[in-house]
């Protein structure tokens, strides 16, 4: 699989010699010539220089033929912007990584439900460690056209679960209220600003992304209200 990695950070780098062991074809995009030439001598990957963000940049990575894009620079808010940007550009797959856990809910508002937190995931499982829990890889529990997505809930998914109209093979497994995680019965309500998460097959990924990845439409009632404000 062909591999673009935005950023040079050592996460980034980690994840290119992983990629590359495993006979993965890898570029990165880093805007730092001279940490370019440094790397060039380290590692067997390609190297696009310029800004990650840029969609000008972005489209040199080839999209149409890349499988995955994963934003690993040290800067939260150019992961973010890197992700939409290559995600509008037709990557595959876009992965932004975030270290601030205050993002986590802005990315999913904006349907970027493959964002990782390295920190928030590595805690959790020091912390099952000391209490003595395992837990299985998630790659054994997934497999196939299984996938998970998450979105947050507007104002207009406020009610019955049942009333949501999910696709076929979609099921909701759990939502995210604030704090609190809840497992919700069928006769449950969502609240506006809910984390949802769902288990779906892969063929209904494009319908629930542009369903919640996208501003919600806004009703002939509404589109009046506007026009009279």
């Amino acid at each position: 699989m062909r591999v673009a990695i935005v950023g040079a950070s050592a996460l980034a780098l980690a994840t290119a010699h992983d990629l590359i062991k495993h006979g993965h074809d890898v570029v990165m995009i880093e805007k730092d010539k001279e940490k370019i030439a440094s790397l060039s001598e380290q590692i067997d990957c390609g190297f696009i220089k310029g800004d990650g963000t840029k969609p000008a940049i972005l489209r040199e990575a080839d999209p149409k033929g890349t499988g995955i894009l994963f934003c690993l620079t040290d800067v939260d808010q150019d992961n973010i912007l890197a992700g939409l940007v290559g995600r509008s550009l037709g990557f595959a797959k876009v992965v932004p990584k975030i270290e601030d856990p205050e993002y986590e809910h802005i990315c999913l508002e904006l349907g970027l439900d493959e964002t990782i937190i390295p920190d928030s995931a590595i805690a959790r499982m020091l912390a099952d460690m000391v209490t003595g829990q395992t837990m299985p890889e998630l790659s054994t529990i997934v497999r196939g056209e299984v996938r998970f997505f998450m979105f947050v809930a507007r104002k207009e998914d406020a009610g019955p679960v049942e009333s949501l109209g999910l696709p076929d093979k979609t099921r909701l497994i759990c939502v995210y209220r604030g704090d609190d995680f809840v497992l919700p019965e069928a006769t449950a309500e969502l609240k506006a600003d809910d984390e949802v998460v769902l288990i779906t097959h892969s063929g209904a990924l494009d319908e629930l992304r542009e369903r919640w990845s996208a501003p919600p439409k806004m009703t002939p009632e509404g589109q009046k209200a506007g026009r009279k404000a």
